[in-house]
């Protein structure tokens, strides 16, 4: 089990890290061509790559300081303690230990949907929000493999790491939509003159890629996007087995919260992809299988039994899980 448990931390990591990169290579491959195409010249596709990072890390910043703060508040989450919350509060002071990270703010919202979700720039200033549904539907032992999840998402820095990978897509998509707006109001025929006056081929063939690309990359990086979202919460299940060294009630409580029917009204889809597991069931109109935020709960329970040497779910259990998540 102990071998399994590693590769499978190892490997997700690098599948993160690898994702994120094509993200990166996406963002500056986008402004470098946007850049060569405007100017003629390759210095001003770097200035505009350099441009572009700029305004990236600032919006980065923003988020980094106030995301976790402006989603709590979204989501209507109120701070509970030791005496509002007692059980809560010890299985969280537990794992806490257990992690080696400090103890999170806590936050119970009042829904009936079993749910939850980390939030935060780093360990010394994570948050864990629980709905009162989770409370009520789970056994202790559920309720440990959860809160061992979402502490794992706080010490793996995977709030960090999906803010950064969030922050480069959105800065794709905005770069594309002004190229394109730029391109067709205008931009794209002051060019095509100053191609016929002689400035030569680079700047037609650099043209046509970051018109290319200011199409795909918004579309590809929001896929890498998802992906890597899916990666992470691989990555928080197997880690959420390290600290408790029980996969059963991870398990367990991935079948009872995805198989439940009722609707987290508080989640949308731009917090969808924070929770343990997708908040938007595939009933509702605002469901979008080709979008998905979280990896089936049949994939992730499949993964845990991995790690037991037990069998994949039989094709009954299969069926009653995957209608909802």
């Amino acid at each position: 089990m102990a071998d399994t448990f590693y590769n499978q931390i190892a490997e997700n990591k690098r599948k993160s890290f690898l994702l994120a990169l094509i993200v990166v290579l996406l963002f500056a491959a986008l402004g470098f061509s946007i850049g060569v195409a405007a100017t003629g010249e390759l210095p001003g596709g770097i200035f505009v790559t350099v441009i572009a990072l700029l305004v990236g890390g600032g919006l980065a910043l923003g988020s980094y300081f106030g995301g976790d703060a402006l989603v709590l508040k979204v989501s209507g989450a109120r701070e509970v303690d030791s005496t509002s919350a007692p059980q809560l509060m010890n299985v969280i002071q537990e794992l806490s230990i257990a992690a080696n990270v400090p103890m999170p703010k806590v936050y119970l919202i009042d829904d009936t949907a079993p749910n939850a979700f980390a939030t935060g720039r780093d360990p010394k200033h994570a948050s864990v929000a629980i709905t009162t549904g989770l409370l009520q539907k789970l056994d202790r032992e559920e309720l440990q493999g959860v809160m061992a999840h979402e502490l794992s998402h706080v010490r793996n820095f995977d709030i960090r790491f999906a803010m950064i990978v969030g922050v480069l897509v959105g800065s794709i998509a905005l770069l594309a939509d002004f190229f394109l707006r730029f391109t067709f109001w205008g931009g794209g025929r002051r060019s095509s003159r100053d191609r016929d006056g002689g400035s030569g081929g680079l700047q037609v063939v650099f043209f046509v890629i970051a018109i290319v690309l200011a199409i795909v990359a918004p579309l590809v990086a929001r896929f890498v996007q998802l992906a890597v979202n899916r990666q992470r919460e691989y990555l928080a299940d197997a880690s959420s087995v390290g600290l408790t060294r029980n996969p059963y009630g991870l398990e367990r409580a991935l079948a009872k919260i995805s198989s439940d029917t009722e609707v987290l009204e508080v989640a949308n889809r731009a917090t969808q992809h924070m929770y343990f597991t997708n908040p938007i069931k595939k009933f509702e109109e605002r469901a979008s299988g080709l979008f998905s935020t979280h990896p089936a709960a049949v994939d992730r329970i499949n993964r845990l039994r991995e790690l037991t040497g037990e069998q994949p779910l039989q094709a009954t259990e299969v069926a009653s899980l995957a209608g909802l998540d």
